[in-house]
């Protein structure tokens, strides 16, 4: 039997991801694999934002075309690098496995807490997301604009004179180095990215692999995912949005889905938080989206288009 050939992007932490799966794979399905890394065209922009370079599709475009072109068999996805909207055409989702930790991390120098950093502080983040809402937490914090793998933005904190950047908690702890958080931010202050922490595990459409792989499927991630996702794609925002979505899953099947659009500058946000049935995840998140807009989300999302961040 061939080795399951699996697409992932060639940072650290994207073959920890893809070597992650091909474990459970090798070990639950008993299937060889075999990696195939590439370099995506977000992989390459190295000074330029993802908001101005065109979104985070940049991050899947080639893996995905490995899939349709017949060079890879399964792509692995950091599941919040995954554009809103319908899935691409001829390529489907297997699975979405057990989730990592979908909070935001503090890396700092010698604080513990995001209120303990200096008046002024200059504070690394590439995300437009996490930007806005630790401007409007801290409204003197100085953001600086930052790109680069993992260790590429620790590197960082020491080389520019950065007081502390803010990171995924799940990327650190994947790639062993949980012992540099200072503060796992708690997501009522700063809302995680859209699926964030979560990996997606994508395939051909009609690939009798697909069926095999539904056993690497976590149910309460793929359901939670599926929430924040229909919100995201029902308000038509990507990475250029500063949207955060987290959804938790409750007693007796019930989710709660909490939503918050923010403009660039963190001076306004619009917050709203739905619950329902988990069957509904789906819906649920467009009825979150549609709460969001009716209450002047439409607006402040055409100000960010008149602003030119969408």
């Amino acid at each position: 039997m061939t080795a399951v050939r699996i697409a992932t992007r060639a940072s650290e932490l994207a073959l920890w991801q893809a070597r992650y799966v091909a474990q459970r794979i090798e070990k639950e399905l008993g299937r060889a694999t075999e990696i195939v890394a590439l370099t995506t065209s977000g992989d390459q922009l190295r000074d330029v934002s993802l908001a101005k370079a065109g979104g985070k599709g940049l991050f899947v475009k080639e893996i995905e075309e490995a899939l349709l072109s017949d060079r890879a068999d399964v792509a692995v996805h950091s599941a919040k690098d995954l554009p809103g909207g319908p899935p691409t055409p001829g390529l489907s989702f297997a699975a979405f496995p057990e989730r990592a930790d979908a909070r935001d991390a503090l890396v700092a120098k010698g604080v513990a807490r995001l209120n303990d950093l200096p008046r002024g502080a200059r504070v690394g983040t590439g995300s437009v997301r996490r930007s806005a809402q630790l401007l409007r937490l801290r409204p003197d914090l100085r953001i600086v604009p930052l790109r680069g793998n993992v260790p590429t933005r620790l590197a960082r904190l020491e080389r520019e004179a950065l007081d502390a950047v803010v990171l995924a908690c799940a990327g650190l702890d994947r790639l062993g180095l949980g012992d540099r958080i200072a503060e796992r931010i708690d997501p009522s202050r700063l809302v995680p990215a859209v699926a964030q922490g979560a990996l997606a595990i994508q395939v051909r459409c009609g690939d009798p692999l697909a069926e095999a792989l539904a056993a690497l499927d976590d149910l309460d991630t793929a359901t939670r995912v599926a929430a924040e996702r229909a919100c995201q794609a029902r308000l038509g925002a990507d990475c250029n949005v500063p949207l955060g979505a987290h959804a938790v899953l409750g007693a007796g099947g019930r989710i709660a889905l909490c939503v918050r659009l923010l403009d660039r500058d963190g001076a306004a946000a619009i917050e709203r938080t739905v619950e329902g049935d988990a069957s509904d995840a789906e819906a649920l998140g467009r009825q979150a989206a549609e709460q969001v807009l009716a209450s002047g989300g439409a607006a402040m999302l055409s100000r960010l288009v008149a602003q030119g961040a969408v």
